[in-house]
């Protein structure tokens, strides 16, 4: 069960920078705010031992977090050029060439060689790792239907909607922030729309 990444990634340069939210307004304060708890919650929460062990599994047979993102990724396709498993998961080759090869070391992938180019290196899922992918992904599936039938069926469609936003301006500021630090932000944090 693997998202695909958002269509509404990486769209400020076609509909324009729009201004930033007054923070000194205390509504607009207090929903940041708010976001900002149910941010670290959400990153707590995934975290904890008990969710962890149950999606993740124990053991030897557990897979790390960070083993499973790649692997939704590496399951979409037969296998990947290094370049373009880079891209997919959003990181430079050289992460990407590390990360591939920790889930070689965990026979969780394959790395060959392009038959007609030895110096192209792919890499796909092993056997072993698409039955372990398919544990944890309906782990993941069984955990995720309970907690989406704490809403309403338009609630879920507002939820799917907006966390699909969010994750699109998420990318656009990262995109903004030129990925390093020491940038800022564009435009007047004063500038709130309203002398427009």
């Amino acid at each position: 069960m693997s998202a695909p990444r958002s269509t509404t990634a990486s769209t400020a340069h076609t509909r324009g920078r729009r201004p930033l939210v007054d923070l000194g307004d205390p509504v607009e304060a207090d929903r940041a705010f708010r976001v900002s708890l149910a941010w670290r919650e959400l990153r707590r929460g995934s975290s904890t031992s008990a969710l962890r062990d149950y999606l993740f599994g124990v053991g030897p047979e557990a897979i790390e977090p960070g083993q499973m993102d790649a692997l939704d990724v590496l399951l979409t396709r037969e296998c990947w050029r290094m370049a373009e498993f880079a891209e997919a998961l959003r990181v430079d080759p050289s992460t990407a060439t590390r990360t591939a090869q920790r889930l070689v070391n965990a026979g969780l992938a394959v790395r060959r060689t392009l038959a007609d180019d030895g110096r192209v290196v792919l890499v796909g899922a092993s056997p072993e790792e698409r039955r372990r992918h398919r544990a944890v992904a309906e782990r993941r599936t069984a955990a995720l239907s309970r907690l989406l039938a704490e809403f309403s069926s338009d609630e879920r469609e507002q939820l799917a909607d907006l966390l699909g936003r969010f994750v699109g301006a998420l990318d656009d500021l990262v995109v903004e922030l030129g990925n390093g630090p020491g940038n800022e932000l564009g435009g007047d944090p004063t500038d709130t729309g309203t002398n427009r």
